[in-house]
């Protein structure tokens, strides 16, 4: 093993030593033999993260950050609001879905990528932000002060004829304490039917699926997680679900995927529900997260996920039972959810 090594320390030193600008942070090098290293792979779902993207994928599963809390993302090139945040700075200063974030602090952020964006938003509490809004084509500046956010992952409410709606926005560390209260107050109001939106969902922890699953299905496997050895282990719902027995549609889309298909293909294979929508995103694998001592992390697939009858849906994805597109919503018309409202009809066809 230590002569399959020479080669990278005889380049470290011909580089530290010849390389015609000096110094040369180590920290630069090993970062980049790192990443090169796992480049060989040829898996795009591991990865290396900097300490910098470490802290921030922490925060995110967390649930908690500091900025002015907003949901965005990036619509031809616009970095474009989905949502502020309930009780955040960004609802506060009356940011509204489909505003677009043309700049933060005179940095032009069109055409950027999302992520950098958020970066340049975001911010330690108590510091402001100048941002350039535009809406309905018309721009205005406003200054927000950022302050500590916490993300909720769940959120639940009463439609008409008594269906339960139930939004899950991610598998993050409190989802599962988020969903038994939510569906706790739902379901103490007897409804008739409940329609659990994944949309844009993309993922995370495996066993936070596992727990969501619980309330939604009877004692069933939920997925099979295959290792490179060919050894399997199951994971499994046990009889203990709220929400198991109530008339039950999954509405999926692109944004869909990992732990958000892993619950919707456990729903459909067990008979539990329909699925509503538009083909999920396809990613059937399992990653690792591992810290390293720089504060970076890695993100290593360790493993392929199944469906409960076997299937991988790795780049293709789940296929809804009943498609849906959303519509092309010209601006200044009021948008239609069509995939919400065939949920709405197809629970009120079961009553």
């Amino acid at each position: 093993m230590r002569e399959q090594f020479l080669p990278f320390w005889e380049s470290w030193d011909a580089i530290n030593r010849e390389f015609y600008s000096q110094p040369i942070p180590p920290e630069q090098l090993i970062e980049g033999a790192i990443t090169g290293m796992l480049a060989t792979l040829e898996d795009e779902h591991t990865a290396y993260l900097t300490p910098e993207e470490e802290e921030a994928s922490r925060q995110q599963m967390e649930q908690e950050f500091q900025g002015i809390g907003a949901e965005v993302e990036s619509n031809e090139g616009n970095i474009t609001i989905v949502s502020p945040f309930e009780g955040s700075p960004a609802e506060a200063a009356g940011l509204r879905p489909r505003d677009i974030i043309r700049s933060a602090d005179g940095v032009d952020l069109t055409g950027m990528d999302v992520s950098e964006a958020a970066a340049l938003v975001r911010g330690p509490a108590g510091t402001e932000v100048r941002l350039v809004i535009e809406r309905d084509g018309e721009p205005f500046e406003i200054t927000i002060t950022r302050a500590k956010i916490n993300i909720p992952s769940v959120r639940g409410e009463m439609l008409e004829n008594n269906i339960a709606y139930v939004r899950l926005s991610r598998f993050a560390d409190k989802t599962t304490a988020e969903l038994e209260e939510t569906l706790t107050t739902l379901m103490a109001q007897n409804p008739t039917g409940l329609i659990l939106d994944l949309r844009g969902n993309p993922g995370g922890g495996l066993y936070t699926v596992v727990q969501v699953a619980d309330q939604f299905l009877p004692e069933s496997v939920v997925l099979i997680e295959r290792f490179g050895t060919g050894e399997e282990q199951l994971f499994e719902a046990t009889d203990s679900g709220l929400a198991q027995d109530v008339p039950l549609v999954v509405l999926v889309d692109e944004g869909s995927a990992s732990a958000s298909e892993v619950l919707a293909g456990a729903i459909r294979d067990h008979g539990r529900g329909t699925l509503v929508g538009q083909t999920t995103y396809g990613k059937g694998t399992v990653q690792n997260w591992l810290s390293l001592s720089n504060g970076g992390g890695l993100r290593l697939t360790t493993a392929r996920w199944l469906t409960p009858d076997g299937n991988w849906v790795h780049t293709v994805g789940l296929v809804p039972d009943v498609s849906v597109a959303l519509p092309d919503t010209p601006p200044g018309e009021p948008f239609v959810d069509t995939q919400l409202e065939e949920a709405l009809q197809l629970l009120g066809a079961e009553q």
